[in-house]
């Protein structure tokens, strides 16, 4: 049942970047409905505790935390080639060194229509990257460390990363 749900949530990430909000709470509908199938909750019940039992994050959160992860995968060559390049700022052509140079920021190109260009993973993928903080996008450990810190701040403080480190 829990990967059913995920996968058909998971499909085209991408794609679900910028929807509207009502879109958005259609899935979260479905989300918490399949919660509260999971723990057999009544429909009034609250589902927050449901969905931090099943380490399940909010479709909205869920969406930034995949194309995050996306665009970690591009960063360092895990990704297919058509995802890519992303331009990092410090790498633009014409500018000097800037203390922006070490920040890890990603270049967000120019869009045309505001209503379907911040929606191509070229602009939403850096805005993303962009907007997590610093200790995040500096981070050049292992790949599983830097998910567990994607969750970490997702979730704010619910997984422990020091007690992950081996």
């Amino acid at each position: 049942m829990v990967s059913l749900v995920l996968n058909k949530l998971d499909f085209g990430n991408a794609l679900l970047v910028s929807l509207p909000a009502y879109l958005i709470r259609r899935l979260q509908v479905v989300q918490n409905a399949s919660a509260r199938l999971i723990h057999r909750l009544r429909r009034f019940d609250h589902i927050s505790d449901a969905l931090v039992s099943l380490h399940w994050l909010r479709v909205p959160k869920r969406i930034e935390y995949k194309i995050a992860v996306l665009v970690y995968k591009v960063l360092h060559g895990l990704a297919p080639r058509y995802l890519g390049p992303l331009t990092r700022v410090a790498d633009l052509p014409g500018r000097r060194a800037l203390r922006s140079a070490g920040t890890n920021r990603l270049h967000i190109p120019p869009v045309r229509l505001s209503t379907v260009g911040t929606r191509a993973f070229s602009v939403a993928g850096p805005s993303i990257w962009n907007n997590l903080p610093e200790d995040i996008r500096v981070f050049h450990r292992v790949f599983l460390i830097v998910l567990l810190a994607l969750l970490d701040k997702l979730y704010s403080g619910a997984i422990q990363i020091t007690d992950c480190i081996v």
